[in-house]
């Protein structure tokens, strides 16, 4: 579902937009495969680690910083975007995964911001209550006390941030789902029991959330102009 409805986004932004996003997005692409291929072990972390795995991210901030520079969006989403970075960099170390949290709380709280509040849509925050509340309980059961309430508010404000992307819909809402099944494997894997293959599918579920967020910028852009 990830690949094929990134790649369908971004065949449908590049034949409606200028002719350069999908060279601007070169970097984006390139610098995947270069984390894909290098695939560094996480029991080595380095500051190399770090700037392999921040690239994609890094790209993107600056693919909305050349192709929407214009617009209070594509700036929320910039801000966004460089939060995930550190917060990618910090992951890179176990003994800094507090403020990696703590960035991509701000992340999630930067798209929130950008998604806005219309439509409320009360119903659909309910639906997401019901099904990620028993899931964030199980996982909560298995941490240590101190890092009970860091992560029950992390919860939280993710399901905030998919409430207000699906709520905003089109590729937001798409990069808002993946990103919130990116991180509920992630927390799964490390604080419940190890999956399978878990670092492979929750990296490409990550980027291609990121990738989907960003092209959302594009749809306001040409609300703007329309």
């Amino acid at each position: 579902m990830d690949a094929g409805k990134a790649g369908q986004t971004l065949k449908t932004h590049c034949s409606a937009q200028r002719p350069d996003v999908c060279r601007w997005l070169s970097p984006f692409i390139l610098s995947c495969c270069v984390y894909f291929c290098l695939w560094i072990p996480e029991d080595q972390p380095s500051w190399v680690a770090a700037l392999v795995k921040c690239l994609p991210i890094l790209s993107l901030a600056g693919f909305l910083w050349v192709v929407c520079p214009c617009g209070g969006y594509s700036r929320l989403l910039q801000g966004a975007l460089l939060c995930s970075a550190v917060g990618d960099a910090c992951l890179i170390w176990p003994g800094a995964f507090l403020p990696g949290m703590a960035a991509f709380a701000t992340t999630h709280l930067l798209y929130v911001w950008a998604f806005g509040f219309s439509p409320v849509q009360p119903g659909l925050l309910l639906l997401i209550i019901l099904a990620s509340g028993p899931y964030l309980s199980l996982v909560l059961q298995h941490l240590e006390p101190d890092m009970g309430l860091p992560v029950a508010a992390y919860g939280l404000i993710l399901m905030a941030m998919l409430w207000r992307g699906l709520a905003r819909g089109g590729s937001a809402g798409w990069g808002a789902l993946l990103f919130t099944l990116s991180d509920g494997m992630l927390a799964w894997d490390t604080f419940v029991q190890p999956l399978p293959h878990a670092r492979l599918v929750v990296m490409t579920t990550y980027y291609a959330a990121q990738l989907l967020i960003t092209l959302s910028a594009l749809r306001s852009q040409m609300a703007k102009t329309d």
